[in-house]
């Protein structure tokens, strides 16, 4: 146990301070909010709700309440929310003294912590570059989206779980740990829909190694290829005993006022850029931010290993395929490589320092304007 707190203490203390710097700024945006608020006394219906919720807002009151009741009571439309965030919830909760709201808090920013130390380590393996790793999990604590690894959201989880996998997989020239990036990938496909990509992953590396395994360890990393598309499976499976439609969790998620079905990219970019003209200012952010992960993704492409850049352009392919781009900015955080890409090309002292203060500026305007229901996280 020792030897596990002496491996596991240096990259828990590089990631405190990122950490505990962006909770600060959530917190107190979060306060600003309250005080806006109970000053303006806004008439826009809900605002005043979502304030109050605070951390709890948006996708997190799903969670707990999932946490809290189970889907029965919830109807349909809980099923987009898959089910480990939950599950982890009310085991927590079971704690004394510790609430479903407190709990799914407790998940949220724990795993937070846990996903920031665990980027640290596996840049510094990749790279060998410990400034690179440090600039790292600053870009990822204070990226504007990254608000809601402060709520009560499912991205830390599946953070830990990513890059869990990729620490499983990325170990050198030690084989790759098959069968842990197999169980970390089933965990994955049953935190998010977009769990499930980690597979071509796990599929790019062991095609990479394939000629320098035994038959048994082949034999192990097909079946971890096949683990995430199993979690993802096994909650369908459910839907369907519970409610008697197997593609239930991904219909209800393809509705027009959610994800959407498949629609043109370039059709969606192009109204949601018009929202500048009609005072849309919600949806019109997401536009820069789409431009600038397709220059971050070509930076994947040209100095990272190829299984991440195949995990930012399956997370990329999603989220610019649906009928609107509302959570692109999430959906981006979960495609951690491109926290690396920022950080390869944004070095030197006073470049690093514009991009921290910018940064912290970003992430207190996107959750001020998601505090006060002008933009879906």
């Amino acid at each position: 146990m020792s030897r596990i707190w002496f491996r596991c203490r240096g990259p828990l203390r590089e990631a405190l301070l990122p950490f505990l710097l962006a909770r600060v700024v959530v917190l107190g945006t979060l306060g600003l909010a309250h005080f806006i608020v109970d000053r303006t006394h806004p008439s826009t219906p809900g605002v005043a709700a979502r304030v109050h919720a605070g951390l709890l807002g948006w996708d997190a009151g799903w969670f707990e309440s999932i946490a809290r009741e189970g889907y029965g009571p919830l109807g349909h439309q809980s099923l987009r929310f898959f089910p480990l965030v939950p599950l982890m919830t009310h085991a927590v909760a079971w704690l004394p003294g510790v609430g479903d709201g407190a709990a799914l808090i407790l998940v949220s920013n724990v795993a937070a912590l846990v996903a920031t130390a665990l980027l640290f380590v596996l840049v510094r393996r990749e790279t060998s570059d410990t400034n690179l790793a440090r600039r790292s999990i600053w870009y990822l604590s204070l990226a504007p989206a990254a608000f809601v690894l402060v709520m009560g959201y499912a991205e830390s989880v599946l953070l830990c779980l990513f890059l869990g996998c990729f620490l499983a997989l990325r170990r050198g020239e030690d084989r790759p740990n098959f069968a842990l990036a197999g169980l970390l990938g089933f965990g994955a496909a049953l935190t998010r829909p977009i769990g499930v990509l980690v597979a071509l992953v796990i599929a790019v590396e062991l095609i990479r190694w394939w000629a320098r395994l035994q038959p048994g360890p082949r034999r192990v990393g097909l079946l971890a290829v096949a683990a995430p598309f199993l979690g993802l499976a096994a909650f369908l499976g459910w839907a369907d005993h519970v409610v008697g439609d197997v593609w239930a969790p991904l219909r209800v998620q393809l509705e027009s006022s959610h994800h959407g079905g498949v629609s043109d990219p370039f059709a969606t970019l192009f109204d949601d850029a018009r929202g500048l003209l009609h005072h849309h200012v919600g949806t019109a952010l997401h536009v820069p931010w789409v431009l600038l992960a397709v220059v971050l993704l070509v930076v994947c492409w040209r100095r990272l290993p190829a299984c991440y850049t195949v995990l930012v352009l399956a997370i990329l392919g999603v989220a610019l395929a649906g009928a609107n781009l509302d959570s692109f900015e999430r959906y981006a955080l979960s495609a951690f490589p491109l926290v690396i890409a920022a950080a390869v090309l944004v070095r030197g002292p006073r470049l690093e320092r514009a991009a921290l203060v910018l940064l912290s500026a970003g992430l207190a305007g996107y959750a001020l304007l998601a505090f006060l229901n002008l933009f879906v996280p």
